[in-house]
């Protein structure tokens, strides 16, 4: 599928945000992470949202292991390739092998799970599927983590729910 925005290069991103786009591609370990070339476009708001996301991940209270996991849980459910291959390379980082990706995919009643790491892809699947969770599954999830955790995973979901979107209406390609 074509783009419906190209990524954009040094006339189109800037300055600041051509260089924020190379350091990411080459963290990201991809000559063009395509969905960092696109959202550069938008100027200030993309340094913005680069900021917003970062505190969620990587800088945030849930620790990376779980915080990849939410995102490719997410990824999986919206079927959105960008996203899944995208946090498949960062995940290894975090420690997400092939098998463990695999038991993701599977999710929650997948075998082998910790009851956390079952109650976190529990709440991702209820709170992408429904918007919402169930007094059940919050109590299921407050036993492992603490209030601010609890938010945090709440707008980690709903921030790369939300992603996915952008990146399916947008249509930007994949890395290679």
């Amino acid at each position: 599928m074509t783009p419906r925005i190209p990524p954009g290069r040094f006339k189109e991103l800037g300055p600041i945000n051509w260089v924020t786009w190379r350091a990411l591609s080459a963290a990201a370990g991809t000559p063009d992470a395509h969905l960092f070339s696109t959202l550069g476009r938008t100027g200030r708001l993309f340094r913005g949202w680069l900021h917003y996301s970062g505190m969620l991940m990587p800088f945030g209270r849930l620790g990376r292991f779980d915080s990849e996991m939410v995102i490719l849980r997410v990824a999986h459910l919206r079927e959105c390739g960008y996203e899944f291959d995208h946090h498949t390379r960062l995940g290894r980082r975090a420690g997400i092998t092939d098998e463990i990706r695999d038991r993701i995919v599977a999710g929650p009643e997948a075998p082998n799970w910790q009851p956390r790491h079952r109650a976190l892809l529990a709440a991702v699947d209820e709170l992408v599927t429904t918007k919402a969770l169930s007094d059940e599954r919050w109590s299921s999830l407050a036993q492992f983590y603490d209030d601010r955790m609890l938010i945090e995973f709440c707008l980690l979901v709903t921030q790369y729910d939300g992603l996915a979107t952008t990146i399916g209406a947008l249509r930007v390609e994949r890395d290679f």
